[in-house]
């Protein structure tokens, strides 16, 4: 067995969920180590409350590495996760995120009914990252994409006008981020 599949993935989706076309539905279908973080309310998130599920699953994992996949709301989730909340023993267990389109809290396209999202969480993470933009995603800018990498420590890795690098992109198996994904392993 490979370590891509020995290695947990931990898929966040964003606002809504992630439906049947969407590159990481396509992923947990490839690949069983894949696994979705089920959020409280996919259509009303609170920011805690969605810190809290996260902090409990990864808890509830005896060892790492653990992996992330996260989309849209998901990345903010993670970063106030990783950088307010997560402890040591937490953080050690992880080999790298994967953060794709970021939303801006306070762009007009950001879901009015997310809440806790305006204080961004805004320092280095404490472990490998790659935040991949789109030149032209409505719910975040690439300067705002650009200043979230900045801050995470993350590499940034822009793909062109790609929407918000979701099933609407035309992206299937999206094998380019499953590339970046991979590195954490390397």
């Amino acid at each position: 067995m490979s370590q891509l599949t020995q290695t947990k993935t931990y898929v966040l989706p964003g606002y809504g969920n992630s439906g049947p076309g969407h590159w990481q539905t396509r992923w947990e279908a490839l690949d069983a180590s894949f696994v979705r973080v089920a959020m409280p309310d996919w259509d009303r998130p609170v920011r805690e409350a969605w810190c809290e599920t996260l902090d409990r699953t990864v808890v509830s994992e005896l060892t790492g590495p653990l992996r992330f996949a996260a989309h849209s709301l998901g990345c903010l989730t993670l970063a106030h996760w990783a950088l307010r909340i997560a402890g040591a023993a937490q953080i050690d267990k992880i080999a790298g995120a994967l953060l794709v389109a970021p939303p801006d809290p306070s762009g007009p396209g950001f879901p009015r009914d997310a809440a806790g999202y305006g204080d961004l969480a805004l320092a280095p993470l404490p472990f490998p990252s790659i935040v991949v933009a789109s030149s032209d995603d409505p719910y975040g800018s690439l300067a705002f994409a650009e200043r979230c990498a900045r801050a995470w420590g993350s590499r940034l890795v822009e793909i062109g006008p790609r929407g918000h690098i979701n099933a609407d992109s035309g992206l299937g198996d999206w094998e380019e981020g499953r590339r970046h994904l991979a590195s954490f392993l390397d």
